[in-house]
């Protein structure tokens, strides 16, 4: 207890919220030396200065911040105040959009991300804290092999265990433990990117040049009135040269051609794709050929191969550092939703809904929550069905073969066991209703 009352003493001054000048401070805790830190590690110039660059992680940030997560048990859905710093607040300055969107943007930036678990007596998460990439140094213990995080500043200093610092990365290899940032790797392809633009800038910025000559001496003081005068002619007829007898006048144009940047701008859009391993297409790059895939594909692709590695690396490092090992233990988790990101367009999602239902997989109310309408009361509303064409699952064999005896197909016994069968006017009227009620909630 005494390590963490340090540690604690080390954030506990004076409150001053000062929210005009973007101070952390208050009762508690002091971040205002961190509070115009740089959170983009040292490579926040390329994300200012660099379109591509900024395009793909302002994607990734804003795909990953707003996904839905919740801490579940056994799956059913809790909510603690460990899950409220994941979705509600991170800590008395941030949002949980804002801290999950600052620790994306600089993992893929500086290679890593750090966010320090603040901590009350019993050990439990109270707030988390962003900190700078540059202010942390990670150690190892020789003794037992564990890792350590040495917080350093020009007014923090405190080391404190692997536990209690969330360290979300790229790639690692073997023989490291920090992650290995993207724009190191596309250090080459954008310096000659920028080589190109100041060239192609410097190209259109040349004015035209041209060659006067003339078949006679003439003194320096004439030679310069004819080149003033020439500039005036240029200037007051709109580049129109008018070649008078005894002159010869040659116009060389500047040699700027727009494809070579084209082709230099296409071939850095792919490259950083590769880096950041996300389809072309969301760098606003298609190619000439197609590559024969969808919308709703190139999203699979980009949660498959992109999103479900990263958010699996946030899940474990908020399980194990956010979540005790009794509680781990007895089935709490944390996870983020990124069925909605699968769902398609609304034919295929209505494809797909219609296959969860008559095959039993999910009750109507299942889908209501995926679609964010609130739940039917309707007695069948939380059943399973089966195609029969329907009956709830738990129906008898006897009862199912008696149904099929006497309904043909496609007809819906709306009059026997009304418990366990629906009408459609009455399912639409239902689901009218629950629409209705829903937008009559969000209006007030």
């Amino acid at each position: 207890m005494g390590f963490w009352n340090n540690v604690k003493h080390l954030f506990s001054t004076d409150p001053q919220q000062k929210a005009s000048s973007g101070d952390w401070e208050g009762q508690g805790f002091h971040f205002s030396n961190w509070a115009n830190s740089n959170f983009f590690g040292t490579h926040n110039n390329i994300l200012r200065n660099n379109e591509e660059v900024f395009g793909v992680i302002s994607r990734l940030a804003n795909t990953l911040s707003s996904l839905p997560i919740h801490e579940y048990k056994e799956y059913d859905q809790i909510n603690t105040p460990a899950s409220d710093l994941l979705h509600g607040e991170a800590n008395p300055s941030m949002s949980a959009f804002q801290l999950i969107n600052q620790l994306e943007v600089s993992r893929n930036t500086d290679g890593n991300a750090y966010a320090w678990i603040e901590r009350d007596d019993n050990g439990a998460p109270i707030n988390l804290w962003p900190i700078d990439p540059g202010a942390i140094t990670v150690k190892r213990n020789v003794d037992d092999n564990s890792i350590w995080y040495d917080v350093n500043s020009t007014e923090y200093h405190f080391l404190v265990f692997n536990t209690d610092i969330i360290h979300v990365k790229h790639i690692t290899p073997l023989t490291g433990t920090l992650g290995i940032s993207p724009l190191d790797v596309l250090k080459g392809p954008l310096k000659f990117k920028k080589a190109v633009e100041d060239f192609s800038l410097n190209e259109m910025d040349k004015k035209d040049a041209y060659i006067i000559q003339y078949d006679r001496s003439v003194s320096p003081d004439n030679r310069q009135a004819l080149i003033n005068d020439f500039r005036r002619m240029i200037t007051e007829n709109g580049g129109a040269v008018v070649q008078e007898k005894g002159f010869e006048i040659n116009r060389f144009d500047s040699n700027f051609q727009p494809s070579d940047l084209s082709t230099t701008n296409s071939i850095t859009r792919s490259r950083v794709a590769t880096a950041f391993n996300v389809p072309l297409s969301f760098l606003n790059e298609s190619l000439e050929s197609g590559n024969g895939k969808s919308n709703e594909q190139v999203m699979l692709q980009f949660v498959e191969m992109t999103l479900i590695p990263i958010v699996t690396q946030y899940e474990s490092e908020f399980n194990r550092k956010l979540l005790s090992n009794m509680e781990r233990s007895q089935g709490i988790y944390f996870k983020f939703n990124i069925n909605g990101l699968l769902r398609g367009d609304t034919s295929s999602r209505t494809a797909f809904y219609q296959t969860l239902i008559r095959n039993g997989i999910a009750s109507a109310n299942d889908l209501r929550k995926l679609e964010e309408l609130p739940p039917s009361d309707a007695k069948n509303a939380d059943k399973l069905w089966i195609t029969g064409d329907l009956y709830p699952i738990d129906t008898d064999i006897a009862d199912r073969n008696s149904k099929k005896s006497t309904l043909k197909g496609g007809d819906n016994d709306a009059t026997d066991n009304s418990d366990s069968q629906i009408s459609d006017s009455k399912a639409g009227k239902q689901a009218e209703n629950s629409v209705n009620v829903y937008r009559r909630r969000n209006r007030n």
